[in-house]
């Protein structure tokens, strides 16, 4: 089990490094700090506290001692004698057993229900082809999303349910999508705006762009007034003694930034405002925009920056896709080859493998399906998915593989008789547990929901209907079990015959 964890938090750092939107190195560390301490307390804790206490409670079980009052459990004669509350909380519920029974678990309702019912059924040779059917049903709507896969640059995403922004935000994009959020393009140092040749290289920045801009205004009016501002004091004079003190264009004032050495002004700092005419791929298309200004920003003689507010979910979701992806499939590599070492059988590995893959595109694609982008919950939730369908997988493949039963059909009964109950007491639990976020109004919350959701009913279908169908067609085969036991029991009888033979003297009549 230790090696079944192992391989589940070596997938989630590496994804987890994959997939985080951290593009400082000294952020990374600090990310990958805080994973390695959070697994190694992790271990710690399972192998001191944790283990002890469950010791501890098989102890108490084995000797019938009550695991919450650690007192001697009475016999059933004595608590028939008592009443109803009494024997409720004083009953460990195996009072109809033996004393010296060995496994009072068989005796629970799931794992009674597993080995009478439902392992006769799934192995049934008539459920096998609807089983077969299903899983290309599954699989065609996951690949069919896996090729609608859209970045999750929706600020509605980020908002609570009854917010008043969400409706803002939708009319917006249902209205005004074909236009770019405003931009904010600022000149953060001294410049010579009456130079001609500053002009041209300020129209350039602006081409393409529906700008609102003082500069623009400022020598449209000087050329309706037919002023000439060829130098700096004439320039910046009839800036701050006409332009600027006009009614339409007053509002300009706090888009200019001046400075007073002496006797004269300069201006140190401006800010015009930029819209782009995008198509229906908006974010695409703003983000295009921004790698394309950004970099002029540092290579042009104009010291400019441009930002807006949702520039800073376009940094990170322009990065949502393909370098988490990128970076992920180095990861995968990696950790496949530290696995090989660690688990215990390699047709074990390949078989966890194409599980937990199968597990991770019907989630990725059936979230997509679902109306979910891919965004930083997402992200995180199908980094966990790794993690939880190694969990639940490995324990179930592993047995299969190393079980020497006769055939294939009697391994995956054997294993899930001895994980299934486990593996479904979990899985619903985990289900149930996400019940509470229906109620939290926040579409990241419901986000969140729907992706562990899948998680949790992808991994329960491979667990229960897929892996115990599909394990009885492929390998490992179990012939060479029957072939080893053959050669014992042959072996066996060769051994008895020879004491017969040498003995007779000890043979009797009966």
């Amino acid at each position: 089990m230790v090696t079944y964890t192992m391989t589940s938090s070596l997938y989630f750092i590496t994804f987890g490094m994959g997939a985080s939107p951290f593009t400082n190195i000294e952020a990374v560390k600090v990310f990958c700090q805080n994973m390695c301490v959070s697994i190694l307390l992790n271990y710690f804790y399972i192998f001191s506290f944790f283990g002890s206490c469950l010791v501890f409670a098989g102890q108490l079980e084995q000797n019938r001692y009550h695991s919450i009052f650690c007192c001697k459990i009475p016999s059933a004669e004595y608590l028939d004698r008592k009443p109803v509350w009494f024997q409720t909380v004083m009953s460990d519920g195996h009072q109809q057993t033996s004393h010296h029974e060995t496994n009072p678990y068989q005796h629970h309702f799931i794992q009674h229900f597993l080995r009478e019912h439902y392992n006769e059924w799934i192995t049934n040779i008539y459920v096998k082809p609807f089983v077969v059917i299903l899983y290309l049903i599954y699989a065609s709507f996951s690949f069919m999303g896996c090729l609608q896969i859209s970045d999750g640059a929706n600020i509605i995403n980020l908002l609570a349910s009854d917010s008043p922004s969400v409706s803002f935000a939708m009319v917006q994009q249902k209205y005004f999508s074909n236009y770019s959020p405003v931009i904010g393009f600022y000149v953060y140092e001294p410049l010579e705006y009456w130079n001609s040749s500053v002009q041209e290289d300020l129209r350039r920045l602006c081409s393409g762009f529906t700008a609102v801009s003082w500069v623009e205004q400022y020598y449209q009016f000087l050329k309706v007034s037919n002023i000439s501002a060829n130098n700096k004091s004439d320039f910046i004079s009839v800036l701050q003694s006409s332009f600027l003190k006009k009614p339409e264009f007053q509002h300009f004032r706090n888009d200019i930034i001046f400075s007073k050495a002496g006797d004269e002004n300069n201006i140190i700092a401006s800010r015009l405002y930029l819209v782009a005419r995008t198509s229906r791929d908006k974010q695409k298309e703003v983000i295009e925009v921004l790698e394309k200004l950004r970099p002029l920003s540092l290579s042009k003689s104009i010291r400019f920056i441009v930002f807006n507010p949702s520039f800073v979910f376009m940094d990170h979701y322009s990065l949502s896709v393909t370098v988490p992806v990128l970076i992920a499939g180095f990861g995968v590599l990696l950790v496949l080859i530290l696995t090989f070492f660690l688990v215990i059988h390699p047709l074990g590995n390949f078989w966890l493998i194409l599980s937990v893959t199968s597990i991770e595109l019907g989630v990725l694609g059936l979230m997509t399906l679902w109306n979910v982008n891919m965004d930083c919950i997402s992200i995180l939730c199908l980094i966990y998915t790794l993690n939880f369908a190694i969990d639940h997988c490995a324990p179930l493949l592993y047995t299969f593989v190393l079980a020497t039963e006769h055939t294939r059909t009697q391994c995956i009964k054997s294993s899930l008789q001895e994980h299934g109950t486990a593996i479904l007491q979990n899985i619903t639990s985990f289900l149930i547990g996400l019940v509470p976020l229906l109620f939290v109004p926040s579409n990241l919350t419901f986000t969140l929901f729907k992706c562990l959701l899948l998680t949790g009913g992808c991994t329960l279908l491979h667990c229960f209907v897929i892996l115990p169908v599909f394990l009885t067609f492929f390998p490992p085969s179990k012939k060479h079990h029957k072939k080893k036991k053959r050669a014992k029991r042959k072996e066996r009888e060769e051994i008895e015959c020879i004491e017969i033979q040498e003995n007779p003297d000890h043979v009797t009549t009966v």
